[in-house]
């Protein structure tokens, strides 16, 4: 017996120490293909799991702040209240919002889904973790208070900082982080929508931008991991119950979802166009004003609470009034005007840097557009019109998917949250017809949009933005460097006005090298008006083209990897 529990003892000892130094292996030298896919599964399981929970956590804050009986509405409830607490809801929701903002975020402004991109693409598949939770806690209140946007964008950022930190502890190089953070997003998709097929094509369509083979298995076993966390809590049911299945006539009906498609794109086009114009315009009242950034949100707010007075309707995330268009329960004059203030009040709460998704009300005015156009035909063409109710589930599609610049993954979304199968050929045709109109006005999508909003040029693709991640000074020879340029040559060049900042980035140096047809340009620290210029170096054009073609060829293989 007792050889025996030696021997036991001994075993444990050695599966410790091996344990050990697995992890330390997998920390130091990243994970192989096998681990990977174990971690994928965790990273999901985890998003999956802060997805249901800042969902149910929506739902349970809404539900006391507005006095939510079980199985009444929203708009029911909003409608019961005194009209002081309707208005004071959003408006109080708005400055606890800019309070957090203020003190947890650099520039007071809610990450988004947008951030997510420019992190996969940028920042090696990280994001910011500090700024992010606070953004995700804003966008929680926001939600629970009546701000009108959709919860989709801040889980979709919470899971990209759950990816972050696993990316940082395990010291996770540029492909693996991307490819959890993958990971992480298509697991909070599946779980927000119990869309596993449409939360994977997300990942890799919006936030990866690629379909390379070697992130697709990680992240359909995350996208299933965060679908079964779903149906754990809310079994398999979809999110919209359609009345009966649509019926479609087929080639005699389709020239009229082509028409469909159109509408729906600019329509897509004016969402974004008053989202952004909305936000110049709250930035340049505040510059004028002086305002505290802090008070923006809760202003937002106050206008928010003031517009539902009378449209209860535009509060919240909106599936409630959704569904009502996809079971065509609402009328012509209903739609029409609730598409135009949902607008409104999406614009107003993104330009007050509320927080929240733009998906949700993108959705809900993809219905409502939908089902208006729905009305008209079939009360037009009567004899070869199928159901109002088909046309509000393609128009929802549609401008979701121009919105989002992802038709693949927006038709799934809306097949798996209807659970109509039957319908796919109207619905991929608005779709493919709204996001073909609408890339060609704004820069493909809204998330792109905000990004080049920032100088950042992701929608052209890697040879537009590769240049902005490398800074001169990590590329530059030094005036110590055996191959450095001859300083006499550099302070002439410095006195011709040909030099570079040393803090710049590669995307401010290349047109330089254009203008002058120099081999190097004078790389020099600028100090202020009144003290010159400190030489650094030299950037080389051979060198800034060697650095921007190996990120060319390192982009490109694992595109095609």
């Amino acid at each position: 017996m007792d050889t025996l529990n030696a021997y036991l003892k001994s075993l444990s000892q050695d599966a410790a120490t091996s344990f050990k130094d697995g992890w330390a292996l997998l920390r130091k030298q990243g994970p192989g293909q096998i681990q990977f896919w174990f971690i994928a599964l965790l990273v999901g399981i985890a998003a999956g799991t802060t997805a249901l929970f800042f969902r149910k956590g929506i739902e349970g804050l809404e539900g006391t702040l507005y006095g939510l009986d079980e199985g009444q509405s929203l708009i029911r409830a909003a409608q019961n209240l005194p009209w002081y607490w309707l208005i004071a809801l959003p408006a109080v929701g708005g400055l606890l919002v800019g309070l957090i903002l203020h003190n947890f975020t650099p520039d007071g402004r809610v990450r988004s889904v947008a951030d997510v991109i420019e992190g996969a693409a940028m920042n090696e598949g990280r994001v910011e973790t500090r700024a992010g939770v606070a953004s995700a806690i804003a966008s929680f209140i926001t939600l629970s208070s009546g701000g009108s946007t959709g919860r989709e964008g801040p889980v979709v950022h919470l899971a990209a900082v759950i990816a972050t930190k696993v990316s940082r502890y395990i010291h996770a190089d540029g492909i693996t982080g991307r490819d959890l953070l993958g990971c992480a997003v298509a697991a909070a998709v599946s779980a927000s929508f119990n869309a596993p097929i449409a939360g994977a094509l997300f990942a890799l369509e919006v936030v990866l931008r690629h379909f390379a083979v070697h992130a697709f298995a990680p992240i359909v076993i995350a996208s299933v991991a965060g679908t079964v966390i779903n149906r754990l809590e809310y079994g398999g049911v979809t999110e919209f119950m359609l009345p009966v299945e649509s019926a479609l006539q087929f080639y005699v009906e389709l020239p009229a979802f082509l028409l469909l498609g159109l509408t729906c794109g600019l329509v897509a086009v004016v969402l974004m166009r008053t989202v952004f114009w909305a936000d110049d315009i709250g930035t340049r009242l505040q510059a004028k004003t002086g305002l505290r950034r802090w008070m923006r949100p809760a202003i937002a707010g106050l206008m928010l609470g003031v517009l539902a007075l009378a449209y209860p309707h535009i509060i919240g995330v909106g599936y409630e009034t959704t569904s009502l268009a996809l079971t065509g329960q609402l009328g012509l004059h209903e739609v029409i005007v609730f598409a135009a203030l949902k607008t409104i009040a999406v614009a107003i709460t993104m330009a007050g840097r509320m927080g929240g998704g733009v998906f949700s009300p993108s959705l809900m005015i993809g219905a409502f557009v939908g089902l208006s156009f729905g009305l008209i035909a079939t009360a037009v063409f009567p004899t070869v019109s199928g159901t109002t109710t088909l046309y509000a589930l393609a128009g929802m599609g549609a401008v979701a998917a121009a919105v989002l610049g992802a038709p693949i993954s927006t038709t799934l979304i809306v097949f798996e949250l209807t659970g109509d199968w039957q319908t796919g050929l109207a619905v991929m045709v608005s779709v493919s017809i709204s996001t073909a109109l609408a890339s060609r006005i704004v820069d493909r999508s809204f998330f792109l949009s905000q990004i080049e909003r920032r100088g950042i040029h992701l929608a052209a693709g890697p040879q537009a933005y590769l240049l902005a991640m490398f800074r001169v000074a990590n590329v530059m020879r030094k005036a110590d460097d055996p191959r450095a340029a001859d300083e006499d040559a550099c302070w002439e060049m410095i006195g011709d006005g040909i030099y570079v900042d040393g803090n710049a980035t590669l995307e401010a140096a290349m047109p330089i090298f254009d203008r002058a047809s120099v081999p190097f340009v004078p790389v020099v620290t600028l100090s202020g008006e009144d003290s010159p210029p400190e030489l650094w170096g030299a950037l080389f054009h051979v060198d800034a083209l060697k650095a921007y073609n190996r990120a060319l060829a390192a982009t490109a293989a694992e595109e095609h990897s």
